[in-house]
């Protein structure tokens, strides 16, 4: 037995008369505030840094700074130690950065509602208005043209009523409701939820619902959490190989010391140190600070806030963005397109009819607000009226779907020009079957191409005095058609090509009926490769197209978005209704425009400051920047430092010696380090850029084993040539010379690395640039430190000239090598 307003009324214990005082303070004390439920606090400060310790490299390194405070390296654990505390403050103050910058573009607007309320049980009810705060269930609240639905309510009586609830359905066009007791199954029309607006029409209707109990609320509570991101699965991979590596290396540095030359505890400092050459130390310093010098170019050029840093690079790693139609790639009000007459050609007639009944019907109406479509129709019509006196109006009924507006025709003659949906109109219209049919074909062919139709008839009768009824709509001469499309967002369609460009796939998910969203993709000049609901398998979309899945749920966008996930795609989804919360949590990086409801921008890890999809592809590119930057200091580091690692292990099992001193490793960790943050501020080439962005563990693992091999013959070539030359085996009775020609010959190779490995085809650009400058930095290091008094203090002396002749033999030979290597590393890039 449907649930009738007569029995909501006693159930909920109130009446059309509404609440007293003292039940809505009681019931105030039950429920609580009518309010959504508030975004938790950010964190504090000690916590961010506290959180910044779950990544693998900096936990690592913070393991690492402790065993050599533990074996008394206090300039290692000093340093090391430092790079920890700069990372996680670095990190933890460009995530308050961006906290801050969200808060100031929070739009917080306190609302009023218009409820009935008495004093006592013998007052008469009085219309006040209170804040939507202070609602409570059974409230008999009215709702009027432009008034956002304070909670869910019942509907007990309408006029005209159509909502917009795009924000929770997704749908664009104007949804009508009605008061009614038996509501067809699976139906809605009798209720109104919280999050909605009203466009036209009034209605009185009782509250069923407040605060976390509305429709609204349970979308914000959707249990739906992402996995790991694009970021977070990268940075692990690489990560926990190396982190395995550098646990690996000491055991072995000390077994091989102790069984080869009985050295065990003088070895343990070299061990360490040995595994922090091959920690890239930097890399959270370098991560944290190239994500956060883009985020805050990203909010100083073009107002995009970056909640969470990963997200930069997420967001140059999205190979698919998905995202919603209705306040993306088209703005919530319709256009027309065409005038059409009943023979289907232009008709400028059928507008100017239209528009007249539009300004009237506003004019007259007790209530003027104008719908979506009157306003198009005034819009593209220009000034009318003036040819006419206006009558009467009968405003939009929804039980018909028509609005008809009474002028003044001839002498003694009123016209009647009625507007509303084709079927509806031609009900009313004298016409054969035949021709009836011919039209509502006529409609239904331009419904199917995605756009809405309206149809215009008129009539002509004696004029009088007495009201005009819906009734006296009859017998009417058909017009003409006029068609509809939603209005573009302005440069949605030059900003999709330019991401198309980029390398993204397109997905557009959408509550809309498959015609209209297809519609509105070829209207912004786009090609649709495939149309499908949104329950139906995914499958792979069609290059340099966009892919439409209509007609979907909040659930249905989630459920696409995890699939897309587990084929192996970062996903980006662009949202800014409730509907969408569950897909932006569900993706490896959700966008959202300032101006979206609150579940979405809290959703969001990027917050686009204006409606503007170009915004998008300027935070795209800025963190395929980002990226490539970190790339580019992955590549460098684990490479040379590899080749560092295994060219001391090497040394280490033959010299009679260490092959280098524990701070002469840690001297020279910090050279190359120092020099490294020049890839915060690199320009990466244009190429490196037009190509989603990842950081693919087999692919660095790969590089990292070829190039670091190549680094490591070259520092034995180096040892070689050191002993094999005339009076090498000096070289080998001063323990101190050797120390130094190895120090000078890494630095050297470590800068040659750094100019050749940077991200990018081009070997080098036309200016030196940032890692220009520090690779000559690091070179001068490696040639004039060691004659310095800190390099006496380090235990190294100046080299004799011939030594600096015996490095060139191995250097101009490793930077061919490296170069041939590079190329033909770049060739077989994708």
């Amino acid at each position: 037995m449907p649930d009738t307003s007569l029995r909501l009324l006693r159930r909920l214990d109130t009446g059309p008369r509404g609440l007293t005082d003292t039940e809505a303070d009681a019931r105030s004390a039950a429920y609580g505030a009518n309010t959504p439920a508030a975004p938790p606090p950010p964190p504090s400060w000690p916590r961010r840094c506290v959180l910044a310790l779950r990544d693998p490299f900096t936990a690592v390194l913070l393991t690492l700074g402790l065993v050599s405070a533990f074996v008394a390296s206090w300039g290692a654990a000093a340093v090391i130690l430092t790079l920890v505390a700069v990372s996680c403050a670095l990190r933890a103050a460009g995530e308050r950065r961006a906290d801050r910058s969200l808060a100031a573009l929070r739009d917080l607007v306190t609302g009023t509602a218009t409820v009935l309320r008495r004093a006592d049980r013998t007052d008469e009810p009085r219309a006040r208005e209170v804040p939507v705060a202070d609602l409570v269930p059974g409230d008999i609240v009215r709702l009027g043209p432009g008034d956002l639905v304070p909670a869910d309510v019942r509907l007990l009586r309408t006029r005209g009523l159509t909502v917009r609830q795009d924000t929770l359905t997704g749908e664009s066009a104007p949804v009508d409701k009605e008061a009614v007791d038996a509501p067809r199954r699976f139906a809605e029309s009798h209720l109104c939820f919280q999050g909605s607006h009203v466009v036209a029409g009034s209605a009185t209707a009782v509250v069923v619902a407040t605060g976390a109990r509305t429709r609204f609320a349970a979308a914000q509570t959707a249990p739906v959490r992402r996995g790991p991101s694009a970021f977070d699965r990268s940075v692990r991979g690489i990560s926990w190989v190396l982190v395995r590596f550098a646990l690996l290396t000491p055991p072995l540095v000390l077994m091989a010391s102790a069984a080869l030359h009985g050295r065990m505890l003088e070895t343990l400092p070299f061990a360490v140190a040995v595994a922090v050459g091959l920690t890239p130390e930097m890399l959270p310093v370098i991560v944290t600070t190239c994500l956060a010098r883009g985020a805050s170019r990203l909010a100083d050029a073009h107002r995009v806030v970056v909640r969470r840093l990963p997200a930069l690079h997420d967001l140059g790693a999205v190979d698919v963005l998905c995202l919603d139609k209705t306040g993306t790639l088209t703005r919530d009000r319709p256009v027309l397109v065409a005038a059409l007459g009943p023979d289907g050609r232009d008709d400028p007639e059928v507008l100017r009819r239209a528009a007249v009944a539009a300004w009237w019907g506003l004019t007259l109406s007790e209530l003027p607000a104008p719908d979506a479509l009157d306003e198009a129709l005034l819009t593209a019509a220009g000034p009318v009226g003036e040819e006419y006196d206006g009558v009467a109006a009968l405003p939009f009924d929804p039980a018909h779907r028509l609005a008809t507006a009474v002028v003044t025709g001839a002498l003694g003659r009123h016209v009647l020009i009625t507007k509303g949906a084709a079927e509806d109109v031609l009900d009313r219209c004298a016409l054969p079957d035949a021709e009836r049919h011919r039209l509502l074909a006529l409609a239904a062919r331009q419904a199917e191409s995605g756009l809405r139709v309206l149809a215009v008839a008129t009539a002509e009768l004696p004029a009088r005095t007495r009201p005009y009824r819906p009734e006296d709509a009859r017998g009417l001469t058909f017009r003409g058609l006029l068609t509809f499309r939603d209005d573009l967002a302005p440069g949605a369609a030059e900003a999709l090509r330019t991401l198309m460009g980029l390398g993204i796939e397109v997905r557009v998910l959408t509550g809309d009926h498959p015609a209209t969203a297809q519609r509105a993709c070829r209207d912004l000049g786009l090609t649709v490769g495939e149309v499908r609901a949104g329950g139906a398998p995914q499958a792979a979309g069609t290059p340099g197209a966009v892919t439409v899945v209509a007609r979907c749920t909040a659930e249905d966008k989630a459920r696409v978005v995890a699939g897309l996930r587990a084929a192996g795609h970062t996903v980006g989804f662009l949202g800014d209704g409730v509907n969408d919360g569950p897909a932006m949590l569900a993706a490896d990086v959700g966008v959202a425009p300032r101006g979206a409801v609150d579940v979405a921008r809290e959703s969001a890890d990027v917050v686009l400051g204006e409606k503007d999809l170009r915004a998008l592809g300027h935070a795209v590119l800025a963190g395929r920047h980002s990226s490539a930057n970190i790339a580019s200091y992955l590549r460098v580091t684990l490479s040379s430092n590899l080749g560092n690692v295994l060219a001391m292990l090497a040394a280490g099992l033959l010299l009679p010696f260490l092959p280098m001193l524990p701070v002469q490793v840690l001297a020279q960790n910090l050279c190359f380090d120092a020099s490294q943050l020049a890839f915060a501020d690199d320009r990466p080439d244009p190429g490196a850029l037009r190509r989603p962005t990842r950081l693919r563990p087999p692919a660095f693992l790969r590089f990292l084993t070829g190039f670091g091999l190549l680094n490591a013959v070259a520092d034995l070539a180096t040892f070689a040539v050191l002993t094999l030359a005339p009076h090498g085996g000096a070289v080998l009775d001063d323990p101190v010379l050797f120390h130094s020609a190895w120090f000078t010959e890494n630095l050297l190779t470590q800068a040659l690395a750094m100019l050749l490995l940077r991200s990018g085809r081009h070997l080098a650009g036309p200016r030196p640039g940032p890692v220009g400058w520090a690779s000559a930095a690091l070179a001068g290091a490696g040639l004039l430190l060691p004659a310095t008094p800190l390099g006496a203090l380090l235990g190294l002396t100046a080299l004799p000239a011939d030594r600096y002749l015996l490095l060139a033999v191995v250097l101009v030979p490793y930077a061919l090598a490296l170069t041939v290597a590079r190329v033909r590393h770049d060739r077989r890039q994708p």
